[in-house]
């Protein structure tokens, strides 16, 4: 396994990591903690590309592994803002939504020896997501800074507009994600006419 496959899996491990502590609320710092593996994960998603294609190591593994880890990666961190309430279930419902749908019409397209690469839309789909997650993790910890009395802020009167500021990121990211859903079925209708 090379190191850009080897760096996709460490994306998919370190998954359960922020899940525990994005849900585990009486560890000090948890939001902190969460933040900084999630961010760890999503660097790995730049590098693992970009060592790939700089030192032509591109695989099939990684074709079907690294999509695969990014999907996992910002489904989980949505299912968990569903459960903590910091977020509507109608967004995670909107991204699921259209990572099946492009799933599917991969498989289709990839059964007649076509490949859907993927575009600028789905990178800036993919940017926004990781962006408003980030965003909702750190607008959290302020938050929780102020819970225990770290900083200075009036937390109580922050928290509307910072669950507010998270909910337009994630909302954003969402309209990102329906408006590269609806240009890949536009580009590869081809694929879904002709699929039997």
């Amino acid at each position: 396994m090379n190191l850009p496959n080897k760096l996709t899996v460490l994306r998919i491990i370190l998954v359960p990591f922020y899940i525990f502590f994005l849900l585990m609320p009486g560890i000090p710092h948890h939001y902190l903690i969460a933040l900084i593996i999630f961010g760890a994960a999503s660097y790995t998603d730049h590098l693992d590309g970009k060592i790939a294609r700089k030192y032509n190591m591109i695989t099939d593994f990684g074709k079907f592994a690294d999509p695969l880890a990014d999907k996992i990666m910002i489904l989980a961190a949505l299912a968990c803002f569903v459960q903590l309430g910091l977020t509507n279930a109608v967004v995670l419902t909107v991204v699921v939504a259209r990572e099946f749908m492009v799933t599917a019409m991969r498989l289709v397209a990839s059964s007649k020896g076509k490949v859907v690469a993927a575009n600028n839309w789905g990178k800036a789909k993919t940017i926004s997501q990781i962006v408003a997650v980030l965003l909702v993790m750190l607008l959290q910890y302020i938050l929780e800074l102020g819970a225990m009395g770290i900083i200075n802020i009036p937390t109580a009167s922050l928290a509307p507009a910072f669950g507010l500021a998270g909910e337009i990121a994630l909302w954003i990211s969402a309209l990102l994600t329906i408006i590269s859903g609806v240009i890949y079925i536009v580009q590869n209708f081809e694929f879904i006419k002709t699929a039997k």
